[in-house]
């Protein structure tokens, strides 16, 4: 494809399309620049989903994702006077950390629009790869209109997050990869946001394993990919408000969305509770930290146990995460996956009546993190107390055995 090919279609009018050979071009010209990441067993993961499950490790990709592979290619393929004229991209993080390293490492002026919630981590990494970061709107497709409009004034070239061959081109060299490092790959998982990477992955599977499986996920609250392939075209996302904002696009890319169409991907939804269950399972089990747009393959195998035929490989598709973010998520995951229990205990309401409750907990082996005292409920009798307890524990078994003690000792559990 040519550097003045549009977004959307080649320069004779045709539409746009990506072959193998444009994947194997984009690889040639990352030799030396993208990191040929790992991939690693997980045997936790592989217990779970009944079938071996191999981890492609993204997150520790040049800076941290995936994207540094589309965006280099993009801007490596511009014209000297194109790139003479600088470069303008919109991202909520991890395709302006790739485009601002790209335009470093090429030499070239950038400048990226952010949504003002961007995580912070992310903000600072892309300044600190020396691109100017201008924030605006609430959405990637926010700042993506003010990136459109920043090409339109200045004559710099708009790199796009996903609608274009050349990104997606870059990002199916992953899917080289994982041919080469897992040849016996039966099924692969893909994060999908506006279906870049999940375009590309399956361009270059598609021509050179045809009987392996390529599987989009998308974020259930954020998931504009099933409503448009039942509509024939891309449409909005009928909701954008998920914790995974790297996959958070409103529409789906027509490139991506075309390629992807053609190629019959599949296209599976996840909650956030299965988000931050996976993320959590990868940080304690397989020892590695990614976002939670990057453990939506793995919240989907953990979703369908036993749906996948292996081996599955499950792009990890990015690690930059904010620590209060992490925070907030592991947190969350932990409630998904039952290591927390809130219940409500009625005592008498006497001396050493809470000291008991207390100890009691204490010899079930759980962990009190908050305690509450709530004393006018009208069904409350005048010399009795509810104790609001929440407490850390071992897993949804350790929980059980936990109100079967205090139910035991003669405790009227209200709420558990």
């Amino acid at each position: 494809m040519s550097a003045t090919t549009s977004d959307v279609e080649r320069a004779d009018g045709a539409p746009a399309t990506v072959t193998l050979d444009d994947v194997r071009a984009a690889a040639r010209l990352l030799d030396g620049v993208a990191t040929v990441t790992p991939v690693e067993e997980s045997r936790g993961l592989s217990r779970i989903a009944r079938t071996t499950v191999l981890l492609k490790c993204e997150n520790l990709q040049r800076a941290g994702s995936f994207k540094i592979r589309g965006a280099y290619v993009r801007m490596a393929r511009l014209t000297p006077a194109e790139q003479a004229r600088g470069i303008v991209a919109a991202s909520a993080g991890n395709h302006a950390q790739g485009v601002a390293l790209a335009a470093q490492l090429l030499g070239l002026d950038a400048v990226v629009y952010m949504p003002v919630g961007a995580a912070l981590p992310k903000i600072a990494a892309t300044r600190e790869y020396g691109a100017e970061v201008r924030l605006v709107g609430e959405s990637v497709d926010e700042a993506l209109v003010a990136a459109r409009a920043e090409s339109e004034r200045t004559g710099a070239v708009l790199i796009h997050p996903f609608d274009h061959v050349d990104i997606v081109a870059g990002q199916g060299t992953v899917g080289l990869e994982i041919l080469e490092q897992v040849p016996d790959v039966r099924t692969i998982l893909v994060p999908v946001g506006g279906g870049g990477l999940a375009a590309g992955v399956a361009t270059a599977v598609r021509a050179l394993a045809p009987d392996v499986r390529v599987v989009g996920v998308q974020a259930a609250s954020a998931a504009a990919y099933p409503a448009s392939i039942a509509a024939g075209h891309p449409v909005p996302a009928a909701e954008l408000a998920t914790m995974a904002d790297g996959i958070a696009v409103g529409t789906p890319g027509l490139v991506p969305f075309t390629l992807l169409r053609e190629a019959d991907v599949e296209i599976r939804t996840v909650s956030e509770e299965d988000l931050s269950r996976a993320l959590l399972l990868v940080a304690e089990r397989a020892k590695l930290l990614v976002e939670p747009s990057g453990a939506a393959a793995v919240a989907a195998l953990m979703a369908d146990p036993g749906g996948f035929e292996g081996p599955v490989v499950a792009i990890l598709s990015g690690g930059n995460i904010d620590p209060l973010v992490l925070l907030r998520v592991l947190r969350h995951g932990m409630a998904s996956a039952g290591r927390y229990l809130q219940c409500r205990v009625r005592i008498d309401d006497r001396p050493g009546s809470l000291a008991g409750l207390l100890a009691l907990l204490a010899s079930s082996g759980g962990n009190v993190m908050h305690i509450g005292h709530l004393r006018t409920r009208v069904d409350l009798a005048i010399d009795e107390v509810e104790i609001d307890v929440q407490l850390e524990t071992k897993g949804p078994e350790h929980c059980d055995a936990v109100l079967d003690r205090i139910r035991a000792a003669g405790y009227q559990v209200v709420q558990g």
